[in-house]
């Protein structure tokens, strides 16, 4: 792969180039910290130790990372939708990149949901062939992108919470997970930059940008509270989201402020009889989107390419 991410002001004025932007911001301290997953550049499980944990239980493991790992991948499919319509090539290719990430820790996080709960099921069984409620990611990422500064807003929201999520997973006692966090957190700190970046300049543009931009974090802030809605997976697995409410709001206020943004006042989006995407219960924006994410897949099942 010889690509890199884009990022828009990153670099001097009278100089676009991505590329030099990216070696202006120096080498990172593992050495490819800003590269996909797919690129094969490293295996961040390389000697990893995939036994369960003594005290961990593996079915909850598995519930956790299957919905770690559904999280990614639908918000994946989501940022591969730019594909062909970002408003500048240099754009397109950055979604393509903060997506491959993304499906990176996914293939991760779903390979070991199967390896937690006994059944071996792969990433590929676990992403094309499980149906709709049986999907365990928050309802933010499966929203349909909206216009520009909709998916900005969404991305923002999505990479300052998992990224503090990472950060805690890091030290987290299964070696799989907190390898697939450890790695993670630096991706999720570039997509961060790369949303934040875009919200200033959407934000602190012209008043037509700045309506836009406001328009797209009123309609995602009523998913956000749900990534910090503990689940009881997520309790007895020892990662707790509520603990990250307050440190993600206040980053996310401080980005907002800067842009002369509001935070928006808008109420959680409610449960449906107390359950939610944590408990397979989505909008109806999930099924068409896995429709389209399945179909090869099903439509040839057992192939090869």
């Amino acid at each position: 792969m010889t690509d890199q991410h884009a990022m828009p002001g990153h670099h001097g004025a009278g100089d676009d180039h991505v590329y030099l932007a990216l070696s202006e911001a120096g080498p990172e301290p593992d050495g490819e910290a800003r590269w996909a997953y797919g690129t094969g550049f490293s295996d961040p499980l390389l000697g990893v130790d995939t036994t369960v944990p003594a005290g961990l239980d593996g079915a909850d493991l598995a519930a956790y990372c299957l919905m770690l790992g559904d999280d990614a991948l639908v918000l994946a499919q989501r940022l591969t939708e730019w594909c062909t319509r970002a408003p500048e090539l240099e754009e397109e290719v950055a979604l393509a990149n903060l997506g491959l990430d993304l499906l990176g820790q996914a293939r991760l996080l779903l390979t070991r949901a199967g390896q937690a709960d006994g059944t071996g099921r792969g990433e590929d069984e676990l992403a094309y062939w499980r149906e709709e409620h049986e999907f365990r990611n928050v309802r933010l990422v499966e929203a349909p992108n909206g216009d520009f500064a909709h998916s900005v807003a969404r991305l923002l929201l999505f990479a300052t919470a998992r990224g503090a999520l990472y950060q805690l997973l890091a030290g987290h006692p299964d070696p799989v997970l907190a390898a697939v966090a450890a790695r993670g957190v630096l991706e999720l700190a570039y997509h961060q930059e790369y949303a934040t970046a875009w919200t200033l300049r959407l934000g602190d543009g012209t008043s037509y940008s700045a309506a836009r931009m406001q328009a797209g974090l009123d309609a995602v802030w009523p998913l956000l509270d749900e990534l910090f809605t503990p689940h009881a997976v997520e309790l007895r697995i020892g990662a707790d989201p509520a603990a990250l409410r307050e440190p993600v709001l206040r980053t996310l206020a401080a980005v907002l402020a800067e842009a002369g943004l509001t935070v928006p006042g808008a109420r959680p989006l409610a449960f449906v009889g107390g359950r939610a995407g944590r408990d397979g219960v989505h909008t109806e924006a999930l099924g068409p989107l896995l429709a389209e994410f399945q179909v090869v897949a099903r439509a040839n099942p057992g192939a090869t390419w």
